[in-house]
Order: C-alpha cells, then sequence, then structure tokens
C-alpha cells in the first residue's frame, strides 16, 4: 500500500514540489494568526469596517454569493450582520499551509439556531488576506451516528 500511496501522490499536480518544500512556519503562524483574528473582529464582534483592513482591495472571492473586491465582500456583510445582529461564528480548529490558512467554523445566525459547518480557506500575501474560498453543510437536527460535526 505504501507503494500505491506513493505513486497516487505522485499524480498530483504539486505533489512532489509540496513534499520538497521547506516550510516557513514562523510566517505560516503570523498568517494563521491574522486570519483568526480578522475572523474574529469581523464574524463575532461585526466590527466590518475596522476588521477588513486586513483584506487587499483586490480580494478574490469564490463563494458564489459575493463579488470580488474588499468592498462588496464588507457591503454584503454589512446587511447580513444588520439583519442577523446575533450572529456569531465559533472557529472549533485552524491550520496553514504555506500561504493558506484553513478554519474549521461553526457559524450560527442566532443562539437557537443549530448553524452550519463551514470549512474557510483564505490565501494570505504579504501580510494581507486576499483569496477566499468556503464550504458549507447545515447542522442537522438529528444525525446517524454519535459524533458531532465539530
Amino acid at each position: 500500500m505504501i507503494v500505491a500511496g506513493s505513486m497516487f501522490a505522485a499524480m498530483l499536480p504539486g505533489a512532489a514540489l509540496a513534499q520538497n518544500a521547506t516550510r516557513d512556519v514562523a510566517k505560516e503562524e503570523a498568517n494563521r494568526t491574522l486570519v483568526v483574528e480578522f475572523y474574529d473582529r469581523f464574524f463575532n464582534q461585526h466590527e466590518t469596517e475596522q476588521a477588513a483592513e486586513a483584506i487587499a482591495d483586490d480580494y478574490i472571492q469564490h463563494n458564489p454569493e459575493v463579488r470580488d473586491g474588499k468592498e462588496p465582500f464588507v457591503s454584503y456583510f454589512t446587511g447580513f450582520f444588520a439583519e442577523n445582529p446575533g450572529s456569531r461564528a465559533r472557529v472549533v480548529r485552524s491550520s496553514t499551509d504555506g500561504d493558506l490558512v484553513w478554519l474549521h467554523v461553526h457559524s450560527r445566525n442566532s443562539e437557537d439556531d443549530l448553524g452550519q459547518a463551514v470549512v474557510d480557506i483564505f490565501r494570505v500575501e504579504d501580510g494581507r488576506i486576499v483569496e477566499h474560498w468556503d464550504v458549507i453543510q447545515n447542522v442537522p437536527a438529528e444525525a446517524a451516528n454519535e459524533n458531532t460535526m465539530f
């Protein structure tokens, strides 16, 4: 199985490069700290203008509901928070890989909302958030197992 796994990894684009790359752990941690602090200020304290200082003006957005750019991002969520003042997002875990920061989040619009499990991925360049992807799944009232989504 080790040989098969190695062969599979070798077929992935950039896999060989990633295996041989030297990681800058201090820079990755600085990126993680930047994103986690931004996330708390923006999505929990709703400091949209102040927290958005961490976002580049030409921010690239992969969520299909939000346009590219810092201003459209801030406008979208300023409106969302006005309609959902109890909205909060608890970062459950975070990780880094090069210029990417990954967050696993429990997002809720109110205390009685079961919420959503979210994986947010941010790309950081020169101390600014420049790109974002997310995967979002509703938390069900009942599950087929005893495990939580967090």
